[in-house]
């Protein structure tokens, strides 16, 4: 049945969906708002299929989402503050890190449309584009492209940049690039926010760059086997190398001190040879 509201009747699925929303909330560790600007319902679907082992993909209008999340206990109607524009809510029993990476693997590469902002400088390549000569060439042309016809083929001339960072894209030029398979732009499912046990993960907090990270895991083994080689604590991981210092320095030890040991005699012949043949050159000298 539907629910009267003053002199407005709630429709009985915007009901049932604010209800299941709430559901959703209590029964997920977490829950995360996310922007799915520019993507096409095609894509949304094929995103919420690969998502379905992982996560729930939730797309429905911002007031039952705002609704449903106010409705909800501790702290979670603080997530009403990032629910603007294009919004779905996903929800998942991984951690906020592994839901800030997998999201950010749905990344695809989308044509750039007629009035955006280019995000980098946007570069046509030389070489052969594969369409026949006809209007094409002209509408290339038109776009700034630098075109002409080689073997038969619509060719780019010279590797040019049709439009710097921060210019807006033209109509033209958005056609052209489309045309030519030129995506500027990625689109995918944006993480705005995630909650887990009344804490709220913002994606700077989310974002960990891999590499980085393993790279300082590595310098602060190489530093702590130093340390621990430099001050003589021995553990299973550095007891060679000790042992191999130790002998080092015992036998030089030894040869600094001339003691006829059977691993220090030939240091100790070498020595006494490199020492009179020095002498024996500054003798000759003297004379």
């Amino acid at each position: 049945m539907a629910e009267a509201r003053g002199a407005e009747t709630i429709p009985q699925w915007k009901m049932d969906e604010v209800a299941e929303l709430k559901e959703l909330v209590k029964d997920y560790k977490i829950f995360g708002v996310v922007s799915f600007e520019g993507i096409t319902a095609d894509l949304i679907q094929k995103m919420r299929r690969n998502l379905r082992e992982t996560a729930v993909l939730k797309v429905t209008r911002n007031t039952l989402n705002e609704k449903a999340l106010r409705e909800s206990d501790g702290n979670v109607p603080d997530m009403v503050q990032y629910i603007e524009g294009q919004t779905a809510l996903i929800f998942t029993n991984d951690n906020p890190f592994k839901l800030y990476k997998m999201l950010a693997q749905t990344k695809t590469p989308a044509p750039i449309k007629a009035g955006a902002i280019a995000p980098f400088d946007i570069s046509v390549t030389k070489g052969p584009t594969g369409f026949p000569p006809g209007p094409l060439l002209s509408e290339f042309q038109g776009a700034g492209i630098p075109t002409g016809v080689e073997a038969g083929k619509i060719a780019i001339k010279e590797t040019k940049v049709v439009c710097k960072a921060g210019e807006k894209v033209s109509q033209k030029l958005a056609t052209a690039l489309a045309k030519l398979e030129i995506f500027p732009m990625e689109v995918g499912l944006i993480l705005r926010a995630a909650y887990e046990d009344g804490t709220i993960y913002l994606p700077d907090v989310l974002h960990v760059d891999e590499t980085e990270l393993f790279n300082q895991f590595v310098t602060a083994a190489q530093e702590a086997f130093n340390l621990s080689v430099n001050a003589a604590i021995p553990t299973k991981e550095n007891i060679e190398v000790l042992l191999q210092k130790a002998h080092t320095e015992a036998v030089n030890l030894g040869v600094e001190a001339v003691i006829f040991e059977p691993e220090v005699m030939d240091k100790l012949i070498g020595k006494a040879n490199a020492q009179a043949t020095s002498v024996a050159k500054a003798s000759k000298f003297e004379l």
